[in-house]
């Protein structure tokens, strides 16, 4: 973690720890006015929320799993690529990752989503793409996998999770950020496509 390199990383890091603990901590309703409503989103137009809900989480294991997959890459992707484009990556990565839930909840008055899951996916993809010979673990593996292969399982495992889960974790958030991630890399980026395939095949 370094401040010259990461700056804006390390803020959205530091802001989303801070806000996510005051939210847990209940002396505010901030879950309220900040988490995801799709209905609120379409029907109040509070589009705000699509970005507000990045920066609260559900709980402290939900706070500690996607910050710490966050501190991993966010910083040396930051480093990398720049503040600019490591800000348009995140920021990208968390509007897009929930349009589907969107669409399928617009009319659910019920429905919330909060965390930054779509947009660290986005950030752990993009990362991929400059650095395709590292090794990622996934469970219930033991052991590390090449990132490319630890792609294609995690995208898969995403796809197939959000057609036959039960759980409350919101899968496709997690693919869609993932292919965001990739994908508006490419576009800024684009030799970061060429410097992948070459490393790989």
């Amino acid at each position: 973690m370094d401040i010259t390199t990461s700056p804006a990383s390390i803020l959205i890091f530091i802001i989303t720890i801070g806000i996510s603990l005051f939210a847990m901590s209940g002396r505010s309703n901030i879950y309220d006015s900040w988490a995801l409503s799709p209905w609120k989103l379409v029907h109040e137009n509070k589009w705000h929320l699509i970005i507000t809900k990045g920066f609260i989480h559900a709980d402290l294991m939900h706070l500690i799993f996607n910050m710490l997959t966050y501190y991993f890459f966010a910083f040396r992707l930051e480093s990398i690529v720049g503040s600019a484009n490591f800000l348009i990556i995140y920021f990208l990565s968390l509007i897009l990752s929930d349009i589907s839930t969107i669409i399928k909840n617009k009319d659910n008055s019920g429905y919330r989503a909060v965390g930054a899951s779509g947009a660290i996916a986005g950030v752990l993809f993009s990362y991929i793409l400059f650095d395709p010979t590292s090794k990622m673990m996934m469970f219930p593996f033991p052991i590390g996998i090449p990132s490319p292969i630890f792609a294609l399982l995690y995208i898969a495992y995403c796809y197939f999770a959000s057609k036959r889960s039960m759980d409350e974790i919101n899968h496709e958030a997690h693919l869609w950020g993932a292919l965001t991630g990739l994908i508006v890399t490419v576009i800024l980026i684009p030799q970061s496509l060429e410097y992948f395939i070459e490393k790989v095949f």
